[in-house]
């Protein structure tokens, strides 16, 4: 195990790496990092469909989730959630702004793509199905409320979403270990499930899959109101994203004071 400060001077130092890498590359990684999370979400909803319990099945969804971040940190993938933290790189003048921006832009087309291709491929499985369609049920009802939160409900939830998911990439670089990595993780992102936080990537996956199960199945006897492309754009993702790169800004530029910036 490493300190946090050494953890942070690492990121800071890899940061050039993660922006002048070949577009190529860095649009395939973050389709993987996509697809990740979108499989870990589904997974995570497959495991509580059937648990009548809100409060078993929010418990069931957080530790399986977790998994989605691990794929991706392990794999040395690109998300956008935790590439915020590229701001630290920015600050120490390891990188531009227009770098960072690059990153930003190609990194979420990417997760956007590989999590449709992932939720594509599950309706064209007819894996929502599974259960007697409860799986279906959960996905559209999930979807359905993440699209009618209110703007200010998804804003803030989504701040402090991106702030745990930042410190569990952060408390994932402490460890030179695998298993470690995945323990320093964990905990950060099962809360974040646990309290119904929103994360931008994790909807892609979450709304797009409510929409084409409703395409596939119908509605299943749901009231399915505000379940659209436009409020699953506009709406939704468009405030959401917003929110993560606040959270995820704020949480950089707080190890970058506190563990790098020369103190006079």
């Amino acid at each position: 195990m490493i300190s946090v400060k050494e953890a942070t001077k690492n990121y800071i130092n890899g940061g050039k790496g993660k922006t002048t890498m070949p577009l190529g590359r860095m649009f395939v990684l973050a389709f993987l990092a996509g697809m990740f999370i979108a499989l870990a979400g589904t997974a995570a909803t497959i495991a509580s469909s059937t648990v009548t319990n809100s409060s078993v099945a929010k418990v069931i969804t957080s530790l399986v989730f977790p998994a989605g971040l691990a794929m991706v940190i392990i794999n040395g993938t690109e998300l956008f959630t935790g590439n915020n933290l590229l701001i630290m790189s920015v600050l120490s003048k390891n990188i531009t702004v227009g770098q960072m921006l690059k990153n930003w832009i190609v990194v979420y087309i990417g997760n956007f793509v590989g999590s449709i291709f992932v939720t594509g491929f599950f309706t064209l499985g007819n894996i929502y199905s599974m259960f007697n369609s409860s799986v279906a049920k959960s996905v559209i009802s999930i979807a359905t409320t993440k699209c009618n939160l209110s703007i200010q409900e998804m804003f803030f939830r989504a701040i402090l979403c991106n702030i745990l998911v930042c410190v569990a990439v952060m408390m994932a670089a402490t460890s030179k270990t695998v298993g470690g990595k995945i323990i320093g993780l964990f905990l950060p992102i099962m809360v974040f499930v646990i309290c119904g936080f929103e994360h931008s990537v994790a909807n892609m996956s979450y709304i797009s899959g409510g929409l084409f199960a409703k395409m596939a199945y119908g509605n299943l006897g749901l009231e399915t109101a505000g379940l659209t492309w436009l409020n699953f754009i506009v709406k939704n993702l468009l405030v959401v994203t917003i929110g993560n790169i606040i959270g995820g800004c704020a949480t950089g530029i707080a190890y970058w004071f506190s563990y790098y910036r020369k103190q006079d």
